[in-house]
């Protein structure tokens, strides 16, 4: 039996988010702290499989520079699912509550995509985002060539033109 859930960070257990921090480190091999933590705080995606965490994904709100504008982001985190389940549409069932959370509260959604992982975001209408790309940090803008062609976005009221520059709020470990 297949179930998701949807629940704010707050709404969640302890041994849930336990739960799901292990899973993303067993999913990801450069998992790092600093990347659990960019997954906390907004909207989780819990998949389960005969009660069994199998998928994770989160939506946290960033705040984006866009043509003159500060942009209110629904940033996708830590989109995992374990490799023994993969291939059968549970990250495409995580990415659909994901995506119905940053279409209702965000003005646009921004991702950074693994190698791997392009085609499917491409397929479900992310796109990527040609401009350049930088953070805002204490000391001003910084750009962030090492990420151009793995940030993608989904478009929603906020106008954009993706040829401009993008520039993201700064956090600890990847901006990105």
């Amino acid at each position: 039996m297949i179930e998701l859930l949807t629940a704010h960070t707050a709404e969640v257990e302890r041994a849930v988010l336990d739960e799901a921090r292990a899973l993303l480190f067993e999913v990801f091999d450069d998992m790092a702290d600093e990347d659990w933590e960019h997954a906390l705080g907004g909207v989780h995606a819990l998949l389960r499989e005969d009660g069994v965490l199998i998928g994770h994904a989160s939506v946290v709100q960033r705040r984006m520079l866009h043509g003159g504008r500060a942009l209110r982001a629904g940033y996708v985190e830590g989109v995992g699912v374990r490799a023994d389940r993969r291939g059968r549409g549970h990250g495409g069932a995580l990415m659909d509550a994901i995506e119905r959370v940053v279409r209702g509260a965000y003005e646009v959604g921004v991702l950074g995509a693994a190698d791997d992982a392009v085609a499917f975001y491409r397929r479900r209408g992310w796109q990527p985002w040609r401009g350049p790309l930088c953070a805002i940090t204490p000391g001003g803008l910084r750009p962030t060539p090492d990420e151009e062609g793995a940030v993608f976005v989904l478009p929603g009221s906020a106008p954009l033109d993706l040829d401009r520059r993008l520039a993201c709020d700064w956090r600890d470990g990847d901006v990105w």
